[in-house]
């Protein structure tokens, strides 16, 4: 890779790389595997970096890449087996208020099925349109669009269950 490309490569990284590992971490649901998916991500990306110089939106792309690595993670054998349960760090200046609303988040999104939570996360977290979604992830608008119908569904029912059983918050 040419020296100009690298710097470029490493520029754009450098400045989507906190909001790559939060949007891997919303997918996966664990820190460790997060880090994992964005490390194998951000080689492809290099590996492919003269065609995501060519793309139309290299931030789409990249999300893409993010997301494609998320899926084939959650195909391998031992993701079933293997669980992390080490605790979410707290960043310095969070007040408990936000805590709680960041693990009842968290814990609503476990509860959804992972291609839910996939097209949930990009389309109202990251702000990806249903077609943007719909190519990230290698399925047709209309499912995007049922699929966001149904994870919205569940997560009112979910957030409905909590408050009549008496949960905080």
């Amino acid at each position: 890779m040419r020296r100009a490309d690298e710097d470029d490569f490493q520029a754009f990284v450098a400045e989507r790389m906190d909001r790559w590992r939060r949007s891997a971490y919303l997918l996966c649901q664990d820190w460790h595997t997060a880090d994992d998916v964005v490390s194998v991500a951000v080689a492809k990306l290099y590996r492919n970096w003269r065609r995501v110089n060519r793309a139309e939106n290299r931030e789409a792309y990249a999300q893409r890449v993010l997301t494609r690595c998320w899926l084939d993670e959650r195909r391998r054998p031992w993701h079933n087996r293997e669980q992390s349960w080490a605790a979410v760090p707290d960043p310095a200046g969070v007040t408990p208020e936000t805590v709680t609303d960041r693990d009842g988040l968290a814990a609503l999104l476990r509860s959804l099925a992972p291609k839910q939570r996939a097209v949930l996360v990009l389309r109202f977290y990251l702000d990806y349109s249903v077609d943007e979604t719909a190519r990230m992830l290698g399925i047709t608008t209309g499912t995007v669009k049922s699929q966001s119908a149904r994870g919205l569904a569940n997560l009112r029912t979910a957030v409905d269950g909590h408050f009549q059983t008496g949960g905080t918050r």
